[in-house]
């Protein structure tokens, strides 16, 4: 028999992918009256380089008592730079249930670039950002396949469910019938609060919906035009042609596997 404390540890974890709805996600979920969301998002409890030395108490103390408690985390999914992650998880929440969030994941390493560029901690091009292909850090965030790889040795897959971006976009309604059968939790999605906007917190960076909007945009098109007012860097905010044709080509083998994982085909998506 489980103590308080002990029922209190998470047993939903959003495991990325960044760039893809998390932060979304997380706030439609802490509206839920069954689910307890741990109020800051990114705790990344489980990478050892960030909040693993807080230890276990730490991480309870994060989560109300609530039949589902759960935090999102997308340098979960941030394989190879972050390693251990599913180890560690499966250690203290083996029984957790993960939902993965993606996206076309050429869109997304435009959304994941222009958010460091608009924040800063970019200062490359972005043909220089992707200088080192095949084996780039925003690449890699979107392999998907290969990141949920390193988690499927510890969680089956029905512990697992994998969203779209451009599902959660275009149909929330049934995309939360979805998630709220996974999570075995009651379906409220005719309340008010999950038929209007999107809920907001307080702390949430608006360079990430400035991000996620700009990357929307046609790949070939330049994106400095759209942003007075934000930044003076001159035209560094494009992708030629032949640089998208490149990254397709890269990620096709891992988009194929995640096609035959899940069964989806992910039609929208460029690659």
């Amino acid at each position: 028999m489980h103590s308080t404390t002990e029922h209190r540890l998470a047993n939903l974890v959003i495991i990325g992918a960044m760039k893809c709805g998390t932060s979304s996600l997380h706030r439609y979920l802490s509206c839920h009256p069954q689910i307890a969301m741990a109020p800051a998002k990114e705790l990344d409890f489980f990478v050892k380089e960030k909040n693993w030395q807080r230890g276990v108490t730490w991480y309870r103390s994060q989560f109300a008592d609530a039949p589902i408690r759960g935090e999102a985390s997308p340098n979960y999914t941030r394989y190879p730079i972050f390693q251990g992650v599913p180890e560690r998880m499966h250690q203290l929440i083996p029984d957790a249930k993960l939902i993965y969030l993606v996206r076309d994941p050429v869109r997304r390493i435009l959304s994941h670039y222009l958010h460091n560029y608009l924040d800063r901690t970019e200062n490359q091009s972005l043909t220089g950002a992707l200088n080192d292909l095949p084996s780039n850090h925003y690449v890699n965030c979107s392999r998907y396949y290969w990141q949920l790889e390193q988690f499927l040795p510890y969680y089956s897959l029905d512990r697992l469910l994998i969203v779209s971006l451009e599902e959660w976009s275009t149909d929330r309604h049934t995309t939360l019938q979805r998630i709220f059968q996974f999570l075995e939790v009651d379906w409220v999605g005719d309340h008010p609060v999950f038929n209007g906007a999107v809920p907001r917190l307080p702390q949430k960076n608006r360079l990430t919906d400035m991000g996620n909007w700009v990357a929307k945009l046609p790949t070939s098109r330049r994106f400095c035009q759209w942003l007075p007012g934000l930044t003076e860097r001159s035209g560094e905010l494009s992708m030629d042609e032949s640089l998208e044709q490149r990254l397709i080509e890269i990620l096709q083998p891992d988009v194929e596997r995640l096609r035959s994982l899940t069964g989806r085909s992910f039609a929208r998506w460029s690659v």
